[in-house]
């Protein structure tokens, strides 16, 4: 399935113990449905507060679904209003939401005037930038693929390479700006610790050069902190052609 969701509500993508989820949402909507216990896994873990604009979802059934178009229909009109199915469709058997993405592209949202009706998808940031200087240090993250400081320290990963293509800042109406970056894998909070850290260049409060040495680093304290969940979106993920 494809998916998005406005992440304010929810304590992340993930079900657990103590928190309400999408994932807990989705599983539920669809187990009664589909008259059957269903489990979803998603192609990613958002944190608490972090929105999608796209998301991929895969599910295994012991038979085909039939009028898939209602079905999504159906799940849409008892799911709350900031979850919303676009798609429901069959994959082959070895295809998986998770393994089989090749690509993550986030959008981070930063508005420069206080905005009544966007705060809670985007983060107000009022003091002076220089996105020049943003952008010459963003530069920087191509050339790396090691990115431990920029992961929080408890993340329980075998690594912590990443190949990022894309990382830029943009200007929106107004005096707006957006970060966009994509690379094959993510780790847990990299997003928003980069941002946070871009936004120490944008001010003058640091260089490209010592924005590389906190890369060479590979210790989360050297970075700056992170950028609030408000302004962060999944916006795209990226499969090999006929999966999606």
């Amino acid at each position: 399935m494809e998916l998005a969701y406005c992440g304010t509500q929810y304590h992340g993508w993930q079900i657990q113990a103590n928190g309400h989820s999408v994932q807990s949402e989705i599983e539920g909507a669809l187990s009664r449905r589909l008259r059957q216990p269903v489990s979803i896994l998603g192609s990613g873990r958002t944190d608490a507060g972090v929105h999608a604009h796209q998301q991929y979802a895969h599910f295994d059934l012991p038979e085909p679904l039939d009028d898939l178009e209602q079905i999504t229909y159906s799940l849409n009109a008892m799911l709350p209003p900031d979850i919303a199915i676009r798609r429901i469709f069959p994959v082959q058997p070895d295809d998986h939401a998770r393994f089989s993405a090749i690509s993550r592209y986030y959008q981070y949202r930063i508005t420069r005037q206080k905005d009544a009706f966007r705060h809670m998808q985007s983060y107000y940031f009022r003091y002076p930038l220089d996105m020049e200087a943003m952008n010459q240090a963003a530069r920087v993250l191509l050339e790396h693929t090691d990115y431990q400081s920029f992961s929080r320290a408890k993340a329980a990963v075998k690594h912590f390479h990443c190949t990022i293509d894309r990382a830029e800042w943009l200007p929106e109406t107004g005096d707006d700006l957006t970060f966009h970056i994509r690379a094959n894998r993510f780790l847990w909070g990299m997003v928003r610790a980069i941002v946070g850290t871009l936004l120490e260049v944008g001010q003058g409060r640091m260089t490209t050069e010592e924005f590389e040495q906190i890369i060479l680093a590979r210790d989360r304290r050297a970075a700056g902190r992170a950028a609030p969940a408000s302004g962060l979106f999944l916006f795209e993920v990226g499969y090999p052609a006929g999966i999606v």
